[in-house]
């Protein structure tokens, strides 16, 4: 379980995130087509998740765009922004904000993927979404990198997360 804050105060999630050197547990979300992937359908590419609250939030949507950004001309790379938005929200973030880079991904048929990463927030307003972290996975599903972001109105380390990505 780790601790993090949300404007100070203490809230807790269900667990901690993979360990780096595992492998990262697979997941089934949903895309803004209302179909279900997993870890198979991005084979062969490095992974960044950006797991966040809801992209209704302007940290949240800060992050997204600046993982779009740096997206941009990295065929090897797909950057999954993961919540608990429905997938029409997440497509009118994404035509509104032009961050067509980025794969976001929802949680709305279930919670495995927060419960499997240790994200799921357990008490405070925000229980039952998602702490805000990062998550770096290599092309063979190798966590090579992670954030709890210890404030989830805090910013994750862009700079780390996309070293680690390399």
């Amino acid at each position: 379980m780790a601790t993090i804050t949300l404007q100070g105060n203490k809230i807790t999630t269900n667990g901690d995130l993979p360990k780096t050197g595992s492998k990262a547990p697979d997941f089934k979300l949903t895309k803004a087509d209302l179909s279900d992937v997993g870890l198979a359908d991005f084979k062969g590419k490095k992974k960044l998740l950006n797991i966040v609250p809801s992209l209704d939030t302007p940290v949240c949507a800060t992050s997204t765009k600046k993982f779009n950004d740096a997206a941009k001309g990295r065929n090897d790379v797909v950057m999954l922004m993961i919540s608990a938005d429905l997938p029409f929200a997440m497509s009118r973030f994404c035509s509104a904000e032009n961050t067509n880079t980025v794969v976001s991904l929802s949680m709305m048929r279930n919670k495995n993927f927060a419960k499997d990463y240790g994200v799921l927030i357990q008490d405070g307003p925000l229980a039952g979404i998602t702490a805000r972290a990062v998550v770096v996975l290599d092309a063979n599903d190798k966590v090579v990198y992670t954030e709890m972001v210890p404030e989830i109105a805090q910013e994750p380390n862009y700079d780390q997360a996309l070293q680690a990505l390399g």
